[in-house]
């Protein structure tokens, strides 16, 4: 056997080697089927080839082709659970971007209102301190009520509420009249503009203390049941 006829031997594919080692196998079956004695007309009786012999080859190239779809199979199992991971990763990252941003919103929207606290507290410290200083006196309780009155809309002058207000209490904030109608059904006229409980809660002035006796209270409770009733305290120059 020269060199050459033994170099293309070995250049075979495995496929091709299994084959021709098959070929080979069933040719010596072959053989000896016609060498064994025992036929009717020679001599020799024919045997079957046995089926066996050419068992090896094919098992050997069938567990080939089962070992190649299994390292298929696997390999498509492995790119699966990489895409499955990949995707599982990028899901994880996105709901982390989300939650950064949810809270970066609620940190801004919790210094926006601390902001506008701040405001409120600084606009309120502003007016308490822009608010006029008003005497503790029949002058400064008058003023003070002119103020709140034309705050509220309520109609009135210095002038009316003054002298309604000397004819009815004489300037005392405590008077009480122990001796009229009023006083004897039980509801005594009190204060400055001398006025009856169930009046003051039903002309209250929000704002002002809920108290009879408070002269900037009485006041404006006056003035409202008087503009509701005369149009204005002005309009009015005796009991009412």
């Amino acid at each position: 056997m020269t060199q050459s006829r033994i170099l293309g031997l070995n250049t075979l594919t495995r496929n091709q080697k299994i084959t021709i080692g098959g070929v080979a196998t069933a040719g010596i079956a072959a053989l000896t089927v016609s060498l064994v004695p025992g036929s009717s007309s020679t001599g020799i009786e024919p045997v079957a080839a046995s089926h066996s012999a050419v068992a090896p080859a094919w098992s050997t190239a069938k567990q080939w082709e089962q070992s190649s779809e299994l390292s298929d199979h696997v390999a498509q199992q492995q790119v699966v659970a990489y895409q499955g991971a990949k995707s599982a990763a990028a899901e994880a990252k996105k709901a982390e971007a989300a939650k950064k941003a949810e809270a970066v919103k609620k940190a801004e929207a919790e210094k926006q209102a601390a902001n506008e606290r701040k405001a409120e507290e600084s606009a309120s410290r502003s007016a308490e301190r822009s608010k006029p200083a008003y005497a503790n006196n029949l002058d400064g309780w008058i003023n003070e009520a002119l103020d709140i009155m034309k705050d509220k809309g309520i109609p009135g002058s210095y002038e009316g509420l003054h002298r309604n207000i000397m004819r009815e209490s004489s300037g005392n904030p405590n008077a009480i009249n122990n001796w009229d109608i009023n006083a004897i059904n039980g509801v005594p006229s009190k204060g400055l503009l001398q006025v009856i409980q169930p009046t003051f809660d039903a002309y209250h002035v929000a704002g002002t203390k809920h108290d009879l006796y408070d002269p900037v209270a009485n006041i404006t409770a006056a003035a409202n049941y008087a503009a509701d009733r005369y149009g204005t305290i002005d309009n009015v120059d005796s009991a009412y």
